[in-house]
């Protein structure tokens, strides 16, 4: 019986000891998984450090490889959202929009006085003023004629100018010289706004085909989409014939094609280089107008229909131009007979 007791004993011993054994071997694998996976780690970020060595491991290589071409996903990702948000800058700040509009030769004639107006929009007015019948605008080359000549305020024209005639024979009649005032605009804003479907192409040759021929070719090239192009909804040829827009169907083909910039065109048999450009219109959100006195135009009214268009004309330019009558010389002279209307227009440049 004893003997039994000491067996049974000894065995749980030697279970306690097994179950200890067991614990203890556990605790050692659990510390050794975790050596290893700390290892691993280590050795991961190793080689993903020393990826460009030329003694990799064969999983080192293959780890790097995935890393670079994960890095050269993000970069393209990034590289496509820089480009969305640079679009966005451009579309809505016209300043920014200025190098991309179509090229136009210009000439400037002036004195760049202050830096900060690099960045203005200067416009200069083109005035239409209405001339009635019966009336004259006679521009001089010097302001204080034009004044002389408003002060005077009624003038007795000779019509037989170059005749010999006597004093009851010469026929004369009276005009009135009045200033010249016209409505500028002082401040001007302007909408712009532009198409997500449409471009404006710049530079088209001067052929000798119809205006619908060379839309039907423009529409032609730039449908097909081996030229970066896609269906066209429709085309307009602008009013100088050196630019035309098109608008096409689906989104994403204009700003591709305006990405490029510049690309050669075949129309007909030749190819020529084109500007592409965003389609802008704008449209004007406040007008401000201010009086303006022209300084160096008169306005001759009360003139009688009594000679030719032509021989009006010339006598009125003769007689202002006699210093006796207090006159000078006529740089313009613009002249409409009695039953007839016109329209002068005015630029920056004249008085």
């Amino acid at each position: 019986m004893d003997s039994d007791e000491e067996l049974c004993k000894a065995l749980e011993k030697d279970h306690a000891e097994l179950q200890e054994a067991k614990e203890a071997l556990e605790q050692r694998t659990q510390k050794l998984r975790e050596e290893g996976e700390l290892l691993r780690k280590n050795l991961e970020q190793q080689l993903s450090l020393s990826r460009g060595e030329e003694k990799f491991h064969q999983m080192g290589i293959v780890l790097a490889k995935e890393e670079g071409n994960k890095l050269r996903q993000k970069q393209e990702v990034l590289r496509k959202k820089l480009e969305e948000v640079k679009k966005r800058v451009l579309w809505t700040d016209p300043v920014k929009m200025l190098p991309a509009l179509p090229e136009k030769k210009m000439v400037f004639k002036g004195l760049v006085t202050n830096e900060e107006d690099a960045d203005k929009l200067m416009l200069s007015p083109l005035i239409r003023y209405p001339l009635l019948g019966g009336s004259a605008l006679i521009t001089f080359e010097k302001e204080e004629v034009a004044q002389r000549i408003v002060e005077l305020k009624e003038h007795i024209v000779e019509l037989s100018y170059g005749l010999e005639l006597e004093e009851l024979e010469r026929c004369r009649m009276r005009v009135q010289a009045a200033p010249v005032d016209l409505l500028l605009p002082s401040v001007l804003e302007i909408g712009v706004t532009w198409s997500s479907r449409s471009i404006l192409l710049s530079g088209l040759p001067s052929l000798s085909i119809p205006e619908e021929t060379l839309l039907l070719r423009l529409e032609l090239f730039f449908s097909k989409t081996k030229n970066g192009g896609g269906e066209v909804e429709c085309s307009e040829l602008l009013d100088d014939s050196s630019q035309a827009v098109l608008t096409f169907v689906h989104d994403g083909v204009a700003e591709r094609l305006i990405d490029r910039g510049c690309m050669p065109v075949l129309i007909g048999k030749g190819k020529y280089e084109l500007k592409i450009s965003p389609c802008m219109s704008g449209d004007i959100t406040g007008l401000q107008l201010q009086p303006s006195r022209c300084p160096r135009t008169v306005l001759l009214t009360g003139i009688p229909d009594v000679l030719g268009e032509e021989p009006m004309r010339d006598t009125l330019e003769i007689h202002f131009q006699k210093a006796s009558h207090g006159g000078g010389e006529v740089d313009a002279l613009a002249y409409v007979p009695a039953g007839w209307q016109a329209v002068a227009v005015f630029t920056q440049d004249m008085g």
